[in-house]
């Protein structure tokens, strides 16, 4: 059954990245840690996925997830090689991102935040294993990416980036692991609590220690980021609730909160592209950080024009996830809780509660113009 606390997370963290791609403000980046709430989510899905269906569940992923990169493909990559990239067999990284895909000058910005979907497919890749780990040890296997960040951090292990990335956001996806099998739920107040806080003040304290170019924004620091984002998850996940009734009474938010959820990859793979090309209105018309006014106008405009593309190709994932293809998903029969349809994937991404587990309980930040843009 759809659980729309869980969606309603995954929709606040979509928009959340938007706004800060737009804005720049590094205090979104601690308020609410979207990616790796975005990760514990997919975490917990895949681990329903793999109880479900086992193995299987990794082609299904990978359905769910290339046919709207292929999209945003189709239109790019000619584009850039129209613009010098150079032409190399490397240009199939489109087609399977398991490492970054090349790009020239101005597709490197604009595109930036394909590093999502590639740490995404190697998580989905590894997730049979870490799951058949996980339900044998899993306190061991949910500390090993903390262990090996931690390790890279203090420079006890000179790891290259990709493993930093996977001990960051690897461990987000491995709390989703535990959020599906219960082991959060579980957890007492006086722990869960305690723990939290723990986590909080250890991420804060190496925030403030090691700042960034930014300040304290936590796509700058890999280990706080790791701390913090654990710490929010544990709390948001921890102590979930089964759903938001009223939720189903706000038509117009219920609404959004389907839309977003159906076509969260569309909205993700394309809003980077709009942001780095209204950054010339910076100097164009005048509206700086500091503009309240003009912030407000950007992000509108980058939401207005996402939505037009949505519209256009969002359809795609519907027909990956094998739904009938719609326009604007979340009509009146749609925004209920849905079964899973049988050897189906879930409705629509995040927020299933099929098939819990029994286990023990226990990039790069880039620049254009004057305007700062982090692909987190």
């Amino acid at each position: 059954m759809r659980n729309r606390y869980l969606d309603l997370l995954r929709s606040l963290a979509i928009v959340r990245v938007v706004v800060y791609h737009v804005t720049g403000w590094a205090t979104l980046t601690l308020v609410f840690p979207a990616m790796s709430v975005m990760f514990a989510l997919a975490g917990s899905l895949m681990a329903a996925s793999l109880t479900r269906s086992g193995p299987a569940a990794v082609g299904r992923r990978l359905r769910r997830l290339l046919p709207s990169l292929w999209v945003l493909a189709v239109v790019f990559v000619p584009a850039m090689l129209f613009t010098g990239l150079p032409v190399s067999p490397r240009v199939l990284l489109w087609l399977f991102p398991i490492a970054d895909p090349p790009a020239n000058h101005w597709g490197a910005l604009a595109l930036s935040v394909i590093w999502y979907l590639r740490d995404y497919l190697w998580f989905v890749l590894a997730s049979p294993v870490a799951f058949w780990l996980f339900r044998r040890a899993p306190l061991p296997t949910l500390l090993a990416p903390y262990l090996l960040l931690v390790s890279i951090e203090v420079g006890i292990y000179p790891a290259p980036p990709v493993l930093r990335e996977f001990g960051l956001y690897f461990g987000a996806w491995l709390l989703g692991f535990a959020h599906h099998a219960g082991m959060l739920r579980r957890l007492s107040g006086r722990l869960l609590y305690p723990l939290a806080l723990a986590l909080a003040v250890g991420g804060g304290a190496w925030i403030v220690g090691h700042p960034g170019p930014r300040g304290y924004d936590l796509n700058d620091n890999h280990l706080g980021n790791a701390l913090w984002s654990a710490a929010f998850i544990l709390i948001v996940l921890g102590r979930a609730p089964d759903g938001i009734a009223w939720l189903s009474r706000a038509r117009l938010a219920d609404r959004a909160v389907t839309l977003l959820n159906r076509r969260a990859l569309t909205v993700y793979l394309w809003h980077m592209p709009f942001v780095v090309a209204l950054t010339p209105l910076v100097d164009v018309v005048g509206w700086s950080h500091q503009d309240p006014v003009g912030l407000a106008i950007r992000v509108l405009l980058v939401f207005a024009l996402v939505g037009l593309v949505t519209l256009a190709v969002g359809w795609v994932e519907d027909v990956a996830a094998r739904r009938r293809p719609e326009l604007i998903p979340g009509g009146p029969a749609r925004t209920a809780d849905v079964a899973v349809r049988p050897g189906g994937d879930a409705a629509d991404g995040a927020g299933t509660t099929v098939g819990r587990a029994v286990v023990p309980a226990q990039r790069t930040a880039g620049e254009a113009a004057s305007v700062e843009i982090n692909a987190r």
